[in-house]
Parts: structure tokens; C-alpha cells; sequence
């Protein structure tokens, strides 16, 4: 008999799209719902033909819960993160996992106590078909030796830092909040960790606002192969929200910007680009979930806990940099 699942979501910003893909999922039944804003929960728990939970605690407690969906303001992550573990659950949080070393410490632990608790974070460009491609033709050779990965995160929603909520998050950090979805790309595609960081950044954009950090930030991420890895986190940037990617190999090199995605095969203006005519971006945010649930029936997945260990790592360890105006090491768990 095939095993039900049950999930749990806190938090109905983009909570409700992992809501949405619960309710989709096969070998999955969503149970609960929670946000601050009770009436939210309520109309959309009505809507998916569940429940609305009247605290993060009652739907802990339900131990037809195997699943909680995390999706709340970055800075209840951690602790959140870490209560569910505690309670046994498998965990699926939006980036980021954590935001301290300490922190990840903690839950890498909790973890390890939790009896093989699934544990993934969602950064969801894995799911766009751009990327799938792209990595499988990385591991074919098709680009050659990768030396060279260059990664833009063009937030354009500057309204978002100054009126937002993470103009209240203490220490917010763009490179832990956006910047990690080209990390965990420059990681995830070439199957390499770094090793050494340096970072700048600046607070231009915002000058003036309630926005209190930095909102560019530039790292540079050293690999023990050569590889060198750029990447930015740009939040104020007058552009529409877009991920850049530039990877160079010494076959071929790999551009996705503003004219689309393509492969250059050859040195020379006589040689056409190679259109490469797939999605950049998922469906929706929730489109690592139905992987994610069957991770867990079939205990079987590509990354495991520790990936989400390293990614975090490396962020933090781009912090550090940033904060020091020197080269770190990137110290993993």
C-alpha cells in the first residue's frame, strides 16, 4: 500500500504556493495551514479543503503531520527550522535555511538526532528545465574544463527593502537572501564547493531609506580546481527581476541574459550561437516539492541535508568577507 504523506505550511506569502503543491502532490495530503494573518489562512484553507491552524505549535503537535513547509520572514527560520526537527518532521523552508554559523550548528545536530528527516531548502532554479539542461550538459563535457562562472542576481524590487518587512530583519543580507540562488546554481552545476571568498559591497541605491545594510554585493569564490566563481546580489538595480548567468568552459561558453539563453561554440563572429530554447525559471515556487515528497516515500533524492549545509556555508562565509574587507576561508559543517 503506497504510504500518505501529510503536510503542514507556515506562512502564505509564497507559502501559498507550496501550499498549492501540496495539495497536488501524489502521496501527499495538506493538513494545516498557518500565517500571522489568520483571515488569509482561513480563506485559502477553505479554498484547498484543509485546515487553519491557530499556531505553529498545533500543527507540530499533530502527529499526522510528516511535512512542515516553511515560508515565513527569514529571521524565524532557524528557530522554526529547528522546533520542527525537534518534533520529527521533515522540513522544506525557503531560503534561507539559517542566517548564523551557530545557527546552522544547531540544526545540522537536530538533524542528525531527527532518525533521517528529510531536511531541503527551496532554491528553486534546480527546477527550471534551463538549468536541468545545462547541468547534464556540464556533466557531459559539452563545455569543456568550466573555469570561469559568472552569476547576476537583478532583484529590481527596490519597494521590497525599503517598505517591506526586511527593512525590519536585523542584519538582512541580500547575498543570503537572493545572491544564494546563484550560489547554489555556480555549486549545484559544476559539482564544486569554494574554498576561499572575497566580497564588497555598497548601500547606494537605498541611501536615505529605512533600509539599513548593504543592498550590492559582489563575492569572489576561489575552488581548489582554479575555478573561479563572480557573483552579484543587486537589489536596487533599475531592471526587472532576472537571473544572469555567464559559465565559460574551454569548449564553449554558456550565456543566459537579457537576449535569452544560448551556447558559443567558437571564438570567432562567423560562429552562431547555439539558441538554447528552454525555461529559465519554474513553473511556480513550488515546483521542488513533488521531488522533495518523494525523497521522502522513496528515500531517495540528488542532494541531501549537507548540500543545504554547504550552501548556507558559503553565504555566510561571503558575509564574513563582506564584513571584514578580506579574503575568508569558507568553513563548512
Amino acid at each position: 500500500m503506497t504510504r500518505t504523506l501529510g503536510a503542514a505550511v507556515v506562512g502564505l506569502g509564497v507559502g501559498e504556493q507550496h501550499a498549492r503543491a501540496y495539495a497536488r502532490a501524489e502521496g501527499c495530503v495538506l493538513r494545516w495551514l498557518h500565517d500571522l494573518d489568520r483571515e488569509r489562512a482561513r480563506r485559502l484553507a477553505m479554498e484547498l479543503s484543509t485546515e487553519a491552524a491557530n499556531s505553529y505549535e498545533q500543527l507540530l503537535t499533530d502527529e499526522g503531520v510528516d511535512i512542515v513547509s516553511i515560508a515565513t520572514f527569514d529571521d524565524a527560520h532557524a528557530a522554526q527550522v529547528a522546533e520542527a526537527l525537534r518534533a520529527r518532521k521533515h522540513v522544506f523552508v525557503e531560503k534561507p535555511l539559517c542566517r548564523s554559523r551557530e545557527e546552522v550548528r544547531t540544526i545540522k545536530e537536530l538533524w542528525a538526532a531527527s532518525g533521517g528527516r528529510r531536511l531541503a531548502s527551496n532554491l528553486v532554479l534546480r527546477a527550471a528545465p534551463l538549468y536541468r539542461w545545462l547541468r547534464r550538459s556540464i556533466a557531459a563535457g559539452d563545455l569543456g574544463t568550466v573555469y570561469a562562472f559568472d552569476g547576476d542576481y537583478l532583484y529590481g524590487r527596490i519597494h521590497k527593502l525599503t517598505e517591506g518587512w526586511r527593512k525590519d530583519v536585523v542584519d538582512y543580507s541580500v547575498l543570503q537572501s537572493g545572491g544564494i540562488h546563484v550560489i547554489d546554481l555556480m555549486l549545484w552545476l559544476t559539482g564544486q564547493l569554494p574554498t576561499v571568498v572575497s566580497a564588497a559591497g555598497n548601500r547606494v541605491c537605498t541611501a536615505g531609506t529605512a533600509f539599513r545594510y548593504d543592498d550590492f554585493a559582489a563575492a569572489t569564490f576561489g575552488f581548489e580546481s582554479g575555478l573561479i566563481g563572480r557573483i552579484t546580489a543587486n537589489f536596487g538595480c533599475v531592471h526587472p527581476h532576472q537571473h544572469v548567468v555567464r559559465i565559460f568552459g574551454t569548449e564553449a561558453t554558456f550565456i543566459y541574459d537579457d537576449r535569452g539563453a544560448r551556447l558559443q561554440r567558437g571564438r570567432s563572429g562567423e560562429h552562431q550561437a547555439q539558441v538554447i530554447d528552454e525555461p529559465p525559471l519554474p513553473a511556480t515556487k513550488g515546483d521542488l516539492i513533488p521531488s522533495f515528497v518523494d525523497s521522502i516515500l522513496h528515500d531517495a533524492g540528488p542532494e541531501g541535508a549537507q548540500y543545504e549545509f554547504d550552501v548556507i556555508s558559503v553565504c555566510l562565509a561571503a558575509d564574513r568577507a563582506l564584513a571584514s574587507g578580506s579574503q575568508e576561508r569558507v568553513e563548512y559543517l
